[in-house]
């Protein structure tokens, strides 16, 4: 019998981005968590059902939230079907449920992580047949019980999905543009940048509004899931109605109505009637205020500001000329923006260089596969700002 992980106080993973575990590890000794320790593109802490419950509402900078169950080591092959099958999973699943599983490898006996999903899957409802006389379906879109699989070197930790559908679906974003940036990381962005939330904030790429609308929620202490409407627990069978109507009941009691200095723009008509419908949507409507305007043509919003953007960059959407873009970006800045602080995310290293202004702070951090730097620039008046390389 596989290692059971104790379910009084029990163990829990967050996932994030690559480059967010700063970030996410702050938010959830924020949140309360204890035992919080950085992993790669994740963060371990320990809490009880109601911790687990108030992460997977509130947090913003984590993608899903696993519940490990057991681990044990693998020597070969077989091994896998063999401890899986033990585990008494007439616990956790009926055979009239579905479930699916969500393999993660590195390192082991297994090359291909679609046979190491298939054969978890073939323990699972094997393990069922025998004991309940009937095989569970497979719904690979909104399963009863979402199972992750986490094979490295000989080790496997089998864990449960709590949070169902990936946390950057907050439920908001009812109209998109090309290419908009995921949630999770639009709210990492504004976490990394130290945004003090009382700075007035400016957007000129704003695409559908995420980054602004991600800021907005910050300032207001608006839990990130407060617009969405299902998690994975909800469908296991120690569901608590009335722990998680108390979590969300205690987060929503801090939200705040201050008010917001907040502007977007961006070039193109279509990215600016998504984001004012997605603004409508989540009632903030009157806290930013938008404009169909380039870059080039902006007038700065406020005397002072922040500025955090995702310019468009030619893996995610064609612009002419990169090089010619950046330095476009660089020339309006110095021009217009005295007084500002500049936060700029892209995966063109190269051309990005062309801003022509010293960054005082570089962060990598991935936007899906792409590798990119998150640059600040601190934009003085007079000659502080030395050109140099990016």
């Amino acid at each position: 019998m596989p290692d059971v992980i104790n379910t009084a106080t029990f163990p829990l993973i967050a996932k994030t981005i690559s480059g967010l575990e700063d970030a996410l590890f702050k938010e959830l000794e924020t949140l309360g968590a204890t035992g919080v320790m950085k992993l790669n593109r994740a963060v371990s802490f320990s809490g009880n059902q109601e911790m687990m419950y108030k992460v997977n509402y509130a947090c913003r900078t984590a993608l899903r939230i696993l519940k490990p169950l057991f681990h044990f080591e693998i020597l070969e092959q077989k091994d896998l079907y063999e401890k899986i099958y033990e585990f008494p999973w007439e616990d956790y699943l009926d055979a009239e449920h579905s479930l699916a599983i969500d393999a993660v490898i590195s390192y082991t006996v297994f090359t291909n992580s679609q046979f190491v999903a298939q054969k978890s899957k073939d323990a699972i409802v094997d393990r069922l047949r025998d004991k309940l006389g009937k095989r569970p379906s497979v719904d690979l879109e909104n399963p009863d019980l979402k199972i992750n699989v986490h094979l490295f070197k000989d080790s496997c930790t089998v864990a449960l999905d709590s949070s169902g559908q990936s946390l950057h679906r907050r439920g908001y974003r009812k109209s998109t543009g090309p290419a908009p940036i995921n949630e999770v990381l639009a709210a990492g962005l504004v976490k990394l940048s130290e945004w003090d939330t009382t700075t007035p904030l400016f957007d000129p790429m704003c695409g559908s509004g995420t980054l602004l609308i991600e800021a907005a929620m910050l300032a207001k202490n608006m839990p990130a899931g407060y617009f969405r409407e299902e998690w994975g627990f909800m469908k296991w069978r120690d569901f608590d109605v009335t722990l998680w109507v108390k979590v969300k009941e205690g987060c929503n009691a801090l939200i705040s109505e201050v008010p917001l200095k907040m502007h977007g723009s961006d070039r193109a008509d279509r990215a600016i009637e998504s984001a004012r419908e997605n603004l409508r949507f989540t009632a903030l409507y009157d806290d930013i205020t938008l404009e169909v305007k380039s870059f080039e043509d902006s007038i700065p919003p406020f005397e002072k500001g922040f500025i955090i953007s995702n310019p468009p960059y030619d893996e995610r959407l064609q612009i002419d000329d990169s090089l010619v873009f950046y330095k476009m970006i660089g020339d309006t800045l110095k021009r217009k923006y005295a007084g500002y602080t500049a936060w700029f995310i892209s995966s063109d290293i190269e051309s990005i260089k062309f801003i022509g202004l010293r960054p005082s702070r570089r962060i990598p951090v991935f936007n899906g596969p792409l590798e990119c730097r998150f640059i600040k620039f601190d934009l003085f008046a007079g000659k502080k700002n030395v050109t140099r390389n990016a």
